[in-house]
């Protein structure tokens, strides 16, 4: 039997007030989530820039290898835009607008490496915390505290400067110290749900309390860390140009926006395009993501008038 036969279209089957399944009111639910979000024009605007990083990077080769990014052409430097070269040249007469589109590259490695680390410490330290409380609570939120009274940006470059240049270790840095925030969310979350009804049935069965953080309070507490992940997707961006610029980054010859600022910087006064261009970058990427994160908290806020 067809399951659309009763609807005129898929979004009434989405829709509907009644779900014949599950799968049908979960999938339901992540539409009004997608027709909330779609409605907020700049959160759309937000997600434009995002998947147009996403298209920068992906097609960086058509726009030239990497040697077009990489490669000294000393009887070029310092040309201004034009139609021959679209973002000019740098110092070293390489294209600026191929190190840009490689630069998104590495910027998308950098953002992704960092969700990868801290999505799982912050998550598995607040859920813990969380649901154990007592002196479990208190040594976790202890510990999560003295990161907090560190600022973000001094505590990564103190441990990129112990760990070295290079884009690992400036990955590693970053997520070392831009977990706490998620810990404290997801605490946040696991205290007002781990004493619901269908927690306390779980277990009554006799579920073991990793079976229940991982199964039914984790993906609960999912939503609201991604949405401030991506919140602070700018913070760690400018991070990661900080470390650059200063360079403990990623090392020359590999391009990544913020060590181009600064050896662009010497010639900002006459030639303004070689470190201004990847600023703008970082700054509409920057854009891109708080857009997206204000969006997503609107959509997914249950609090929110719809």
């Amino acid at each position: 039997m067809n399951v659309f036969a009763r609807y005129s279209d898929y979004s009434s089957w989405l829709l509907a007030a009644e779900p014949a399944s599950r799968l049908q009111a979960r999938l339901g639910g992540h539409y009004r989530n997608w027709l909330t979000f779609r409605g907020n024009t700049l959160a759309m605007s937000g997600l434009v820039i995002v998947l147009g990083l996403i298209l920068v990077a992906l097609l960086a080769p058509l726009t030239g290898d990497m040697n077009a990014a990489t490669h000294q052409v000393l009887a070029n430097r310092l040309l201004p835009p034009s139609a021959s070269h679209w973002f000019g040249t740098d110092e070293l007469g390489r294209e600026i607008f191929n190190r840009i589109a490689y630069g998104a590259r590495v910027t998308l490695v950098i953002v992704t490496m960092v969700a990868l680390i801290v999505l799982p410490i912050g998550v598995g330290i607040g859920t813990a915390a969380g649901y154990f409380g007592g002196v479990i609570d208190v040594i976790l939120m202890r510990f999560t505290d003295v990161f907090l009274a560190f600022p973000r940006l001094v505590l990564a470059l103190a441990l990129a400067a112990a760990l070295g240049p290079g884009i690992e270790n400036a990955v590693i840095a970053i997520g070392l110290t831009a977990w706490p925030p998620y810990a404290r969310t997801a605490r946040a979350e696991t205290l007002a749900i781990r004493n619901a009804d269908y927690v306390l049935a779980t277990q009554l069965q006799g579920a073991s309390s990793f079976r229940i953080v991982s199964r039914y309070i984790v993906p609960l507490c999912l939503p609201s860390v991604i949405i401030r992940l991506t919140l602070d997707m700018s913070g760690i961006i400018i991070t990661a140009a900080s470390l650059g610029f200063l360079g403990l980054g990623a090392q020359p010859p590999l391009p990544e926006w913020g060590a181009m600022i600064a050896t662009g910087r010497q010639f900002l006064l006459d030639q303004w395009w070689v470190a201004t261009i990847p600023g703008i970058a970082i700054f509409f990427v920057s854009l891109g993501f708080n857009l997206s994160g204000d969006g997503l908290r609107d959509a997914f806020d249950p609090r929110s008038v719809t």
